[in-house]
């Protein structure tokens, strides 16, 4: 006698939304606290002011981080919420309308139109909202808008990368400062393509290539205007 076995697949999709904004975060705040350090330092300041344009790029890009997810995430779920009451108005209004185009949905993805529409009789006799929103608006539960778990993510994860560049500064001769500074960024970089691309189930080369790559371009470009600046001044 055969058995049915049931089991929970974890897929990486479902990560998406924090994993976007954490990847986001340490980005961000290892490439712009690094390119801060190296431009200041490249103009022949002191470590004081490094450590101090370090310290300021770490907390105002933080909270810069937090406000920005949180503004953009919150316009999304605002979207979200007008979409799920216009759903709740046609619902009530028009339902043998919405259950047509539920059918039509399901007809277009391949079911038998009898029962495609035995489908949809189903779903808008249990829980019609939910069915339209996830089938007609790819809104779920799992993809909803969080605007508070984005910014407390992004800010979290900017302070952790910005405080690896700022460390580095600290420990290492003021000599070494920009080499130290710049080799170290790097490997934090590839680093963290890597736990991106592992955590979200993607190809580990691409990602690690692609961080390092702009995260190079940045600090180059910055020590290059730092030097420049330094020489003027």
């Amino acid at each position: 006698m055969s058995r049915l076995h049931f089991h929970t697949e974890r897929h990486a999709f479902g990560r998406i939304g924090w994993l976007r904004a954490a990847v986001l975060g340490a980005n961000d705040g290892i490439v712009s606290t690094a390119s801060l350090i190296l431009g200041v330092a490249a103009a022949e300041a002191s470590r004081g002011s490094v450590l101090t344009a370090g310290i300021a790029a770490l907390v105002g890009g933080a909270m810069s981080m937090a406000a920005g997810e949180y503004v953009s995430v919150s316009s999304q779920s605002d979207t979200e919420k007008a979409d799920m009451e216009r759903e709740t108005r046609e619902l009530r209004d028009d339902p043998e309308g919405e259950l047509e185009e539920l059918t039509g949905i399901y007809a277009a993805r391949g079911l038998d139109p009898a029962l495609a529409l035995q489908v949809a009789t189903h779903l808008m006799a249990t829980d019609p909202l939910k069915a339209h929103l996830r089938d007609e608006l790819g809104i779920s539960d799992m993809h909803a808008a969080k605007p508070v778990q984005a910014a407390f993510t992004s800010a979290a994860t900017f302070a952790v990368g910005a405080a690896l560049p700022l460390l580095i500064a600290a420990l290492v001769p003021l000599s070494s400062l920009v080499l130290a500074v710049s080799a170290s960024t790097l490997v934090f970089l590839a680093l963290l393509g890597a736990a991106g691309a592992r955590t979200g189930g993607a190809r580990m080369g691409a990602a690690m290539f692609r961080v390092v790559f702009w995260g190079a371009l940045a600090m180059a470009v910055t020590t290059l205007i730092g030097k420049l600046t330094g020489t003027v001044v």
